[in-house]
C-alpha cells in the first residue's frame, strides 16, 4: 500500500515510517525543511516538501496514497483540521488515520475504555470539534480512523523528558504532582507505532486508545526516571500551583488520573502491546 504520513521526522513518524516500511508498505513523509527531508529519508520513506499550512501539497499527496497517517501536530485546532480536510479529501475512500490522544476524557475513575465520556483540560479541549469533523467523513464515503496515545516511554520519551527527567536532573530530584497517586496510561514508542500500522486495516469510523494497559502511578513513574537517570529514587512532590508555573498548562494534563485497556484495539485489529513492564524500561535508562 502506498501511504502518505505527516510528522514523519518527528520520533513517533520515524519509528511508524520503520514498521511501515517492514510491513511491505511505500511511504510519502511531509517535510518541511532540508534536516527534516534528510531525516524522513533515512527512516526509508520519499520526501514531499512542505507544512501543515500548505493544503494543496497536502491534497495532492493524500490523492497519490492508497492510506494517510496525520502524526504531525497542528499549532491550532483550526490548523489540525484544515489540514485533515484536505487530506480526507484528497485520499477520498482510503483510509484516513488521525491522531487524536488520552487525554481527553480527564479523570478516569478506574480502568475505561473508547467509551468512557470526555472530561478534557483546557490544554485538549480543541479536539473534540476535529475528531467530529473527521469521524463525520464516515457520511461521505471516507474511511475515518482515530488513534488516541496514551503517554509515550521509549526511544526520545519527549515529554517525560521534557517535563520531569531534564529538569529533575538539574536540580538533584526527578517532580511528580501532588501526592503522585494519580496514574499514567503509558504505552512504548514501538508498541504505537505498529498501532498505527495495524490502523490501516480498521473499520471505518472506529478509534483506539494507543495504551500498553500498564497504568502506574505518577511517582512510580517519577522513581523509575529517578532511578535511570542515576538519582536513585530522589523525587520531589510540587504542588499543582508549582506546577503550573514551572510547566504551564499542561500541568493539569499530567495531573489527571487515568487508566485505560486496549482491549478494543486487541481485539479488532490483532494488535498487541509488547512493552507490559514500563517501569522497568524507564528505570534501565
Amino acid at each position: 500500500m502506498k501511504v502518505f504520513l505527516t510528522g514523519g521526522s518527528g520520533y513517533i513518524g520515524r519509528a511508524t515510517i520503520g514498521e511501515l516500511v517492514r510491513a511491505g508498505h511505500t511511504v510519502e513523509a511531509l517535510a518541511r525543511s532540508d534536516r527534516a527531508e534528510a531525516t524522513v529519508a533515512a527512516a526509508g520513506a520519499s520526501a514531499v516538501r512542505g507544512g501543515l499550512t500548505d493544503l494543496g501539497v497536502l491534497t495532492r499527496a493524500a490523492a497519490r496514497a492508497e492510506a494517510v497517517i496525520h502524526l504531525a501536530q497542528a499549532t491550532s485546532g483550526e490548523e489540525d483540521l484544515a489540514a485533515a480536510t484536505a487530506m480526507q479529501g484528497g485520499v477520498g475512500g482510503g483510509t484516513y488515520v488521525h491522531t487524536g490522544g488520552s487525554w481527553v476524557y480527564g479523570d478516569t475513575d478506574g480502568v475505561q475504555d473508547e467509551s468512557a465520556p470526555w472530561n478534557p483540560p483546557p490544554i485538549v479541549a480543541w479536539r473534540k470539534a476535529v475528531e467530529d469533523a473527521v469521524l463525520a467523513r464516515v457520511a461521505d464515503g471516507g474511511r475515518p480512523v482515530i488513534v488516541r496515545p496514551g503517554l509515550l516511554h521509549g526511544g526520545d520519551n519527549r515529554l517525560i523528558d521534557m517535563f520531569f527527567v531534564k529538569p529533575g536532573k538539574e536540580n538533584g530530584a526527578i517532580p511528580y504532582i501532588g501526592d503522585g497517586g494519580n496514574h499514567w496510561a503509558l504505552i512504548h514508542l514501538d508498541d504505537l507505532a505498529r498501532l498505527y500500522v495495524a490502523a490501516l486495516s480498521a473499520q471505518a469510523g472506529s478509534a483506539y486508545l494507543g495504551v500498553s494497559g500498564a497504568n502506574p502511578t505518577a511517582k512510580e513513574v517519577a522513581e523509575a526516571c529517578a532511578r535511570g537517570a542515576g538519582l536513585a529514587e530522589k523525587t520531589v512532590s510540587l504542588s499543582i500551583e508549582q506546577a503550573r508555573d514551572q510547566m504551564g498548562p499542561i500541568a493539569d494534563a499530567f495531573a489527571l488520573d487515568q487508566q485505560f485497556t486496549s482491549a478494543k484495539a486487541q481485539r479488532e485489529l490483532g494488535w498487541t502491546p509488547v512493552h507490559a513492564d514500563p517501569l522497568t524500561e524507564i528505570a534501565a535508562g
